[in-house]
């Protein structure tokens, strides 16, 4: 079975996500679980714990349905001591929060070396700063979202992803969310059947399907292999309706959150219909 949905608002507190999805009809969604442009925020209190675990049972979310994102300021791969540091002890908190609203998945950008280190040491980097944040931790999975491949950023080869995901010590906590924008930006031709065809021939070669704990659906404001992350609502973009109606017929994309980043807000719900028809 596919379960969509978007990244809704947590605004007023993470237990108003689960509200905000049912309201589009979403069967999946994805949060912030604290604000993403800070790096501290105020601890989750025991009444938005419980009352998010309430509203998650009462419309029907489970774990496995429910992809929460970290912060934008977390960069796993920094190439300065400081900057590192804070990095990990940000996201060591992410990965609580998650752990404390009994979710078992991290969504997260591994990160970038701001031309400062080799892609390889940085990459060496993200798997340490994982594997101490697993040991940190329990039961929540750390799930590698790949990249446009804008600036420095790491994470936009499947090559990236598969070097991190040998450095990690515990597999079963590790995984990797595709975003079908940032694929189409960093080379990978999803606008066509065969494109397509070769493109998750290629990831399940060299990642492979276990690993694959959730997507993002979106259209591509820039050209195939810009290397630009600029999202477009579906079928108004450079990438086109093809892969969508292709990935709701892959038994491979059922039971995980397919979440939609799209721009325009106001008619996910009409988005969420959209790949259902389909």
């Amino acid at each position: 079975m596919k379960y969509i949905g978007a990244h809704v608002s947590a605004s007023g507190g993470v237990e108003n996500a689960p509200l905000n999805a049912h309201e589009i009809g979403a069967k999946a969604f994805a949060l912030f679980t604290k604000n993403q442009r800070q790096w501290k925020s105020s601890p989750l209190t025991k009444d938005s714990i419980r009352n998010f675990r309430e509203n998650c049972d009462k419309h029907g979310y489970k774990p496995f349905q429910i992809l929460p994102h970290d912060s934008y300021l977390i960069n796993l791969g920094h190439p300065e001591a400081d900057g590192l540091a804070k990095s990990r002890e940000a996201f060591i908190d992410e990965m609580s929060r998650c752990e404390q609203l009994g979710l078992d998945r991290l969504n997260f950008h591994p990160g970038g070396s701001l031309g400062k280190i080799s892609d390889e040491e940085c990459l060496e980097q993200i798997a340490e700063s994982v594997n101490i944040a697993l040991d940190k931790t329990r039961g929540v999975i750390a799930v590698l979202e790949n990249t446009a491949g804008q600036g420095s950023n790491l994470g936009y080869k499947f090559e990236h992803l598969r070097y991190i995901i040998d450095r990690v010590e515990d597999k079963s906590r590790v995984g990797v969310c595709i975003d079908t924008c940032h694929s189409f930006a960093a080379g990978y031709d999803l606008s066509t059947p065969a494109g397509f065809t070769h493109t998750f021939s290629e990831f399940d070669r060299i990642i492979g399907f276990r690993y694959l704990k959730g997507m993002h659906l979106n259209d591509a404001k820039k050209g195939l292999n810009s290397r630009v992350d600029r999202h477009d609502s579906l079928g108004k973009g450079t990438l086109g309706m093809e892969v969508f109606k292709l990935l709701m017929h892959d038994p491979r994309f059922d039971d995980m959150p397919l979440i939609l980043e799209t721009p325009d807000e106001s008619i996910w719900k009409e988005e969420i219909k959209l790949l259902y028809s389909f």
